[in-house]
């Protein structure tokens, strides 16, 4: 199977979170970023496939090694030592073969041991394979030459057993023998296997391990020598007798005595304490029990050999607290039904083609960052009261401002402006859930009703899941963990849409209506006035002028015109006022911050300013600059209005931009400069 790059660079930066134990952040990425049948999920895979064992070896030596292959690979490139790393391959190469390597004389220097046994037992000790050197005894302290060739404590089946597990070979112990231990280190882990009849006297047969997570902890090592006498150290520390059930198999003892002595009393001058540390049974101790009390002690270096499966433990973890244990409720038909009549008036219609296809996606234009780009005419008027929040939050409302100006504000960055967009739509949701819940809608890519009856489906409303949150930081959460759906996603427009109906309710959303059988999303896909006010107060009421206002007919029968009822922190200009076909309250006209959206011809956009004087400020004397941005128009470089006072307009009031109509029915008697840049007409 050929080696995928991407693949490949996202096993490496799994690696590097899982030594550093983000797991929240795995989690996040394997549900961004779902693993595949090409994923790397083994440590000494990945090494292969970088061809960094070489860097790994030389790493596993140094004073504090570096846990994570994406830094041993940043270090090795920042110093550049390329030669020094081949000549440490082939030093760990050759020290690998000499350790697991088992020639004849081996087999003889058993044998002769297992008569030396018989003859005289107390003498029987274990040593490593060793020619050249003598070596002390443990139990006599004489020396034996390297023409004895070092007898063994094997018997026969001890002899089977010690050809099925890696050698562990000590010799030189004196300036060479810090780098032979480490080599027994390097070794990820102990394979043991079933021995054959008549296994190869220079054969390793392995058995591959479990891939699995268990209690937080990875798999321990399959050896059973190991854990025998890690049982034996623990029962001496503890003053206990020691159990000498041993299978019936010398070779334990041996290899036993080999982790003992060699660790502890043969490298006495040649390793630092650090170093003995490293190689102390503490380390045997996490391997093979997990539950060991004191945790600072439990190093397990390159034991844990496999990456994580997190998609499948931590991503439910993560999104449950996130959520704070609230769980998504299926979309079923029935409210379906009722979200698809309030919103386009029946559920055999389908939703139009622009809001399903439109997102909260951002522009990449230097000078207009800040803005989001509209594709097609119909949903405006939502995208320009987010928009109105989302400069909210980032000119008023964003720390990282605190030493900038606003206007370097409009410059942002992708995480700057994607927080604001998360702030944005959770006041959004949480002001229309009356600041005491919100319902937040998310796509889960699978449908989870099958409609039937009067309805026609069209793959949005079937695969929602709505989540109930009672609390702002929750529903922050939970968009941030799905933020994508809405800024790239094409159904960003409606599921936020969908998610402000559920937060009003239904039944709410109705009652503040002039007339219940109005339809949010109105004739040619337009957005109403009922939604934008939705999303701008939290309320849907069908006016913009200030509280209720009571027609009387002259008969028992009344109209009662709802409209808003308190100050706003967004506002609203439109240039039906200019016509004196109504008015827009103060409450809107008036904000908290100066951000208004702009409703002109049949278009809904936003003009705002950086000081929050211009709130409050009615003195005509004072010239100050607004800035308008249109999603829609493919606007392509920044439009900047100069406002004063006491000058003469253009002569010819037939060109006069809509724009600066608006502009006046909040600044009465105002000259607007477009500053070289060419009107909208």
């Amino acid at each position: 199977m050929a080696i995928c790059v991407e693949e490949v660079s996202a096993s490496l930066v799994r690696e590097y979170l899982s030594r550093k134990g983000l797991k929240r952040t795995i989690a996040c990425m394997d549900e961004e970023y779902p693993r595949t049948q090409s994923s790397i999920n083994n440590r000494s895979h990945l090494r292969q496939v970088l061809h960094i064992e070489p860097l790994y070896r030389e790493n596993k030596v140094q004073h504090s090694p570096l846990r994570t292959l994406l830094e041993i690979i940043v270090k090795h490139h920042i110093e550049g030592h390329k030669g020094d790393q081949m000549a440490s391959q082939n030093k760990g190469s050759d020290s690998l073969q000499s350790a697991l390597a088992i020639s004849p004389c081996h087999l003889s220097a058993a044998k002769t041991h297992s008569k030396l046994k018989e003859s005289n037992p107390e003498h029987c000790t274990a040593v490593s394979f060793i020619s050249g050197d003598p070596i002390k005894l443990r139990s006599q302290g004489t020396e034996v030459s390297s023409s004895q060739k070092a007898a063994v404590s094997f018997d026969e089946e001890g002899l089977r057993n010690y050809i099925e597990t890696p050698s562990l070979s000590f010799a030189s112990l004196g300036e060479n023998s810090q780098s032979k231990m480490t080599s027994l280190h390097d070794n990820d882990h102990f394979i043991i296997s079933q021995p054959d009849i008549n296994p190869p006297a220079n054969k390793v047969i392995q058995r591959s391990r479990p891939n699995r997570v268990r209690r937080g902890m990875m798999s321990a090592p399959i050896a059973s020598t190991v854990q025998e006498s890690t049982k034996q150290r623990q029962c001496r520390k503890a003053g206990m007798p020691q159990s000498q059930s041993w299978d019936g198999m010398s070779g334990n003892r041996v290899l036993q005595k080999v982790l003992e002595k060699p660790l502890s009393e043969a490298t006495d001058g040649a390793m630092s304490i650090e170093e003995k540390d490293r190689f102390s049974p503490k380390i045997a101790n996490s391997m093979t029990h997990p539950n060991v009390k004191d945790s600072s002690e439990m190093v397990l270096y390159d034991i844990d050999d496999e990456l994580p499966e997190l998609s499948k433990i931590f991503i439910e973890s993560a999104a449950i607290t996130a959520r704070k244990h609230e769980t998504g409720r299926p979309m079923d038909q029935q409210t379906a039904s009722e979200l698809k009549s309030v919103l386009i008036g029946s559920s055999l219609k389908c939703f139009p083609v622009e809001w399903r296809n439109q997102g909260f996606t951002f522009s990449e234009t230097h000078d207009l960052r800040y803005g989001m780009v509209q594709k097609r005419g119909g949903p405006c008027g939502v995208l320009a009261t987010i928009q109105a929040f989302v400069l909210k939050k980032l000119l008023f409302e964003n720390v990282d401002c605190s030493n900038t100006t606003r206007l370097q504000c409009l410059r942002p960055t992708n995480a700057t402006r994607r927080k604001c967009l998360v702030l944005a739509l959770a006041e959004v949701l949480w002001r229309a859930g009356e600041e005491k819940q919100a319902i937040v809608a998310i796509n889960t890519g699978r449908e989870l009703f099958t409609p039937s009856g009067p309805y026609n489906s069209e793959g949005v409303l079937e695969k929602l899941s709505c989540y109930t949150l009672n609390h702002i930081k929750d529903v922050q959460c939970l968009l941030e963990q799905h933020i994508e759906q809405f800024e790239t996603g094409e159904l960003g427009c409606l599921l936020l849409t969908i998610s402000a109906i559920l937060s009003r309710s239904i039944d709410k959303l109705k009652e503040e209506m002039d007339v219940e059988t109005i339809t949010l999303i109105g004739a040619h896909g337009y957005c109403t006035q009922e939604l934008v006010n939705l999303l701008l107060v939290g309320q849907a009421v069908s006016n913009v002028f200030d509280g209720n206002v009571e027609l009387d007919s002259g008969t028992e029968n009344s109209t009662l015109l709802k409209g808003i009822k308190t100050h706003c922190n967004i506002g609203l200009l439109s240039l039906f006022e200019h016509w004196n076909i109504f008015k827009v309250g103060d409450y809107l006209k008036n904000p908290l911050f100066p951000i208004w959206v702009v409703f002109s011809e049949s278009h809904f956009s936003v003009l705002f300013g950086l000081q929050e004087a211009l709130v409050s400020n009615q003195d005509k004397s004072v010239e100050f600059d607004l800035y308008y941005y249109d999603g829609l128009a493919n606007q392509q470089e920044e439009i900047r209005l100069t406002v004063s006072f006491g000058k003469s307009g253009s002569s010819c009031q037939d060109l006069i931009p809509p724009l600066d109509h608006c502009i006046r029915t909040r600044w009465k008697d105002a000259f607007v400069s477009w500053n070289d840049t060419e009107p909208i007409l």
